[in-house]
């Protein structure tokens, strides 16, 4: 599948789910909201960016201005995308139950992996004396951040 393909199959999805019913995890404080750039398409880009090993936003946001933007005209700027961002936060984790439901459904035996960055508990010199979650986390090197300690 192309990039243009896979974009716009993220984009669709996102778009079905949010209109169902994960619209009700992102928040709108004030009664002011440009909503030009919609949630759907926040959210669709920040997943094209992880699906392309991207895990800075910054990244995904240059790469969208830099080739994305006939597809997202009313692209914001850096600052207001990372704000949208921030308020749709919330999206992520019922996204992410649902997709492994489907994916359940389709596939019983199948193992999906969602994310296999390791969350450091407690670095080096602390990891003896930790007392954070020590039946969930080993003792471990992590070798993406290249250090020791409780690893979830």
């Amino acid at each position: 599948m192309n990039w243009q393909n896979r974009l716009i199959t993220i984009y669709l999805y996102i778009w079905k789910h949010y209109q169902q019913n994960l619209w009700a995890y992102s928040q709108r404080m004030s009664h002011y909201a440009d909503l030009s750039f919609s949630d759907e398409e926040v959210i669709a880009l920040y997943l094209f960016g992880v699906m392309d090993k991207d895990r800075e936003i910054k990244g995904i946001y240059k790469y969208a201005d830099g080739h994305l933007r006939d597809g997202f005209p009313r692209l914001p700027g850096y600052v207001a995308y990372v704000q949208r961002l921030n308020r749709v936060a919330d999206v992520f984790a019922p996204l992410l139950a649902l997709i492994q439901q489907e994916q359940e459904t389709k596939n019983p035996r199948q193992v999906w992996l969602i994310d296999s960055f390791p969350v450091v508990l407690a670095k080096q010199g602390h990891r003896f004396n930790a007392c954070v979650a020590k039946q969930l986390a080993d003792a471990d090197y992590c070798s993406t951040r290249k250090l020791c300690g409780f690893i979830s």
